[in-house]
């Protein structure tokens, strides 16, 4: 038995990073892209933007311009567009303060979940928290079950001592969880 313990050590991944507002708008385009919620939400942003555009843009060149709705469905479907295409940074933006409270941040991960400890506090989490994941090129994305995936967790490839770490993470993602 000390052997299985001795081979869960091993395959534990440590990583010791500062979450960044650039971590978060990456997870959150992750989670966008990844689930089906994310996917309408984008859907209908983009679709009604377009449909705003093309309402209020030839009415607002019309000769005489009755009102003011053409400004109107302008400006709505050019901020319909800006919230689809910069929504993640603007959310990420809205995390700053708490990711700056949060401070250094050291992530064990093993076959049996993860422990999460920064300035804040400590806490373990087994691997039904998060039951799926995304690779993106910096991190790794761990999401909730839930129809929008509210909860995510984000592991910065970054915070791996060594390339052999990620893989290792990877691994160990792999064996816990269904990547998307």
């Amino acid at each position: 038995m000390d052997m299985n313990v001795e081979q869960e050590q091993e395959q534990a991944v440590e990583l010791a990073y500062r979450l960044t507002k650039a971590d978060m708008a990456e997870a959150l385009r992750a989670r966008d892209r990844h689930t089906a919620a994310g996917r309408r939400r984008l859907w209908v942003f983009r679709g009604v933007g377009t449909l705003l555009l093309l309402l209020g843009v030839p009415a607002l060149f019309a000769s005489s311009p009755s009102t003011d709705k053409p400004a109107f469905f302008v400006a709505a479907g050019v901020l319909l567009w800006v919230v689809s295409l910069y929504g993640h940074w603007l959310t990420a933006r809205a995390f700053g303060g708490l990711l700056a409270k949060a401070g250094d941040t050291r992530t064990t991960v093993d076959d049996s979940g993860f422990q999460v400890a920064n300035q804040a506090s400590t806490t373990r989490m087994g691997w039904a928290v998060h039951p799926t994941y995304a690779e993106t090129a910096g991190s790794f994305v761990l999401l909730s079950e839930g129809k929008g995936a509210v909860a995510i967790m984000v592991l910065p490839k970054r915070g791996a001592q060594d390339p052999a770490e990620v893989d290792r993470l990877r691994a160990i993602l792999d064996r816990n969880l269904k990547r998307l």
